[in-house]
C-alpha cells in the first residue's frame, strides 16, 4: 500500500478536527485532509487542488513554532493529526516531533514519513541518490529508548515507510530536555548504521493490519482534555489484542530489536 492511500484512511478513521503537515511540497498529501489544516513549508509549490479549510505558511517549522501562539490558526485547538515530512535530517525531525507533541493532545497521532530507507545510500545525510530518506530512521530508536511509554508503530508503506506515534503527552519534556545530547549521539557521519529491521521490513507492521486494528475508535472518541495516563490503558489493551502483546506493552520495537547494519555495508 502506498503511503498516500494509508494516510487517506487514517484521516477517515481518526476523524481529526485539526491537521498539521510539515513539508507540504506540492500539496498532494495535504489535499487528503477535510478539516482545518495547517501546512508549513518554506518552499512549497502547490499543484494539487485544495478544497477546504487550509492555512499555508511559507516558513520553516522552527519559525512557525517559535511564534507566540502556534495554535492561533486553529483557534486554540490542538492538532489531532500531524504529518512530519520536512527536511530529512534527524535533528530537524526530532525538533518537529517535540513541537508537534507540545501542541497535540492525548487523542492525537503524529506520523513521520521516510523512516525505512531501502538502502544505506538512501539514508545518507548528504544526499546522493534520487530517492532520499535521510537519517529520519533514527527516530524509531530514540522514541523506543527515551519515550517507552509512547505507542510507536512502524508501518511498511511504499515507498519508504511511516512511523505512527500514539499516546502523546504535550507536557512531557524528556526529548526537549535532552535535545543536545540526542543530536550529539544520533547525528552520525555517513554511511549510516541503519537497523536491519528497517531495511528488510520483516518485523514491520503491514499497513492493512494497522488500519484494520480496532484502536482507532479509542483515539477518535477521546476528549482532548483527557490526560495521557487516562488514555493509555485502553489504548494498550486494544493494541495488545489486535497487534500483539509487544505493541500493547510498549507500542513498538524494543531497543534490542534494532540491530544496525555495519556502516561499511552497502
Amino acid at each position: 500500500m502506498r503511503y498516500l492511500d494509508f494516510l487517506a484512511t487514517v484521516h477517515r478513521l481518526l476523524r481529526p478536527s485539526t491537521y498539521l503537515e510539515i513539508g507540504i511540497r506540492n500539496g498532494v498529501s495535504l489535499s487528503l485532509s477535510q478539516c482545518r489544516s495547517i501546512g508549513v513549508d518554506p518552499n512549497y509549490q502547490v499543484t494539487a487542488e485544495l478544497d477546504g479549510d487550509f492555512a499555508l505558511f511559507r516558513t520553516s517549522s522552527d519559525e512557525y513554532f517559535s511564534r507566540p501562539d502556534p495554535l492561533a490558526a486553529t483557534r486554540g485547538i490542538p492538532f489531532d493529526l500531524s504529518f512530519i515530512d520536512g527536511l530529512h535530517l534527524f535533528e530537524f525531525a526530532l525538533r518537529d516531533f517535540i513541537n508537534a507533541e507540545r501542541h497535540s493532545s492525548a487523542r492525537s497521532v503524529i506520523i513521520f514519513d521516510d523512516v525505512m530507507p531501502r538502502s544505506i545510500d538512501e539514508a545518507a545525510r548528504v544526499r546522493h541518490t534520487k530517492g532520499w530518506t535521510g537519517d529520519v530512521y533514527a527516530m524509531v530508536e530514540v522514541l523506543a529508548r527515551f519515550r517507552p511509554e509512547l505507542t510507536v508503530l512502524p508501518v511498511g508503506t511504499k515507498p519508504t515507510g511511516l512511523l505512527l506515534v500514539l499516546g502523546l503527552d504535550p507536557d512531557n519534556t524528556t526529548l526537549a530536555d535532552n535535545y543536545q545530547a540526542l543530536v550529539a549521539e544520533y547525528r552520525r557521519p555517513d554511511p549510516q548504521p541503519v537497523p536491519v529491521t528497517l531495511l528488510d521490513r520483516l518485523s514491520i507492521l503491514s499497513p492493512q493490519r494497522v488500519l484494520a486494528a480496532d484502536f482507532w475508535d479509542i483515539l477518535a472518541g477521546t476528549d482532548r482534555s483527557s490526560s495521557a495516563d487516562a488514555v493509555r490503558p485502553a489504548l494498550a489493551e486494544r493494541l495488545g489484542r489486535t497487534l500483539g502483546p509487544a505493541f500493547g506493552a510498549r507500542g513498538g520495537h524494543h531497543e534490542s530489536d534494532l540491530q544496525a547494519v555495519p556502516p561499511t555495508a552497502r
